[in-house]
């Protein structure tokens, strides 16, 4: 984008990291502020995409040293740096996902550890088994709507941020997104009546 261009974009709407890019760019020192800017966000959407916590932190690792050596080549009027970042983690993730072959298990996402609340066992394998129905049903999904998923949920994404990553329209990605949850939700619960539990 020229910088007459620039300084007709509204500074609301223009893209937040354009200082520290360009910054990064005279100084590749400075790639050091958006590496901690994104890298809890790359790697939760690495670790939703691998099979194993290991490789998505290779898998990190090497997202930040591609974007750093495509940094000259990056176009700030062509998508925002987070958008352009997070392609290069998908299609990485993408290239992993076609060498490795197996299904990507949903059981391998962290979980926060659990304190123990005083909860009955039976509360808790309820829980466990619960957990795993949803695990299932995810699995079950096409590697689109997974995608979507993970982007949202394990990289904290909005809908906004997530459009330019998959070439669609903000509109186009929420309304996928509830779609999708609400199938979800839909399914989940079905599953447990079918099994007798009473719904959460």
């Amino acid at each position: 984008m020229a910088e007459a261009d620039a300084a007709a974009v509204p500074l609301a709407i223009r893209d937040p990291d354009e200082a520290l890019v360009a910054e990064a760019r005279e100084r590749p020192a400075a790639f050091a502020a958006l590496y901690e800017r994104y890298l809890p966000g790359i790697y939760r959407y690495l670790r939703a995409r691998s099979s194993s916590p290991e490789e998505a932190a290779d898998l990190t690792q090497v997202v930040f040293l591609r974007a750093l050596d495509a940094l000259p080549r990056y176009r700030s009027g062509k998508a925002p740096f987070a958008a352009w970042l997070f392609r290069i983690a998908r299609n990485l993730a993408t290239d992993a996902h076609r060498r490795r072959r197996p299904a990507v298990s949903w059981d391998g996402l962290p979980e926060p550890p659990a304190a123990f609340d005083g909860s009955e066992p039976e509360t808790v394998v309820l829980k466990h088994e619960r957990l795993g129905r949803l695990r299932a049903l995810l699995s079950g999904l096409d590697p689109a709507k997974r995608e979507l998923l993970a982007l949202r949920f394990a990289a904290g994404l909005s809908a906004r941020e997530i459009a330019p990553i998959v070439d669609k329209s903000e509109s186009a990605v929420k309304k996928q997104l509830t779609r999708i949850i609400a199938n979800l939700k839909e399914h989940y619960h079905e599953e447990l009546a079918e099994g007798g539990e009473s719904l959460p």
